[in-house]
């Protein structure tokens, strides 16, 4: 099986340990559209109010950047990160990220 599996059959009071709430079963998207309806679906469970953007095929970002398992990166104009977060799924903080992104832009206005 290629893809993430996060214990099905577990029971649900074990899975409550773990924040955010994570999807059960989900598998590798073998399409660009596959994929983005798997990013959808997430970023509308979680509700974490940051954009998401989708990686192509060739994973080119996630393996310039290490974002794997999860990550979340702020990357200013000329390619210098600003933030990184730690890794995910139990370290993904979209807040924190939103917080940076409101530090960034008040210290580049200046």
């Amino acid at each position: 099986m290629d893809g993430w599996w996060f214990g099905k059959g577990v029971p649900k009071r074990m899975m409550g340990f773990y924040s955010p709430k994570v999807a059960m079963d989900i598998y590798d998207p073998n399409t660009i559209e596959e994929r983005r309806q798997v990013a959808g679906a997430c970023e509308k469970s979680l509700s974490y109010g940051v954009r998401t953007y989708v990686d192509e095929m060739d994973d080119a970002v996630n393996k310039a950047y290490a974002g794997w398992p999860t990550r979340l990166y702020l990357i200013d104009t000329d390619g210098v990160v600003v933030y990184a977060a730690g890794v995910g799924p139990y370290d993904f903080h979209p807040k924190k990220l939103k917080e940076a992104i409101a530090t960034y832009l008040v210290k580049t206005k200046s």
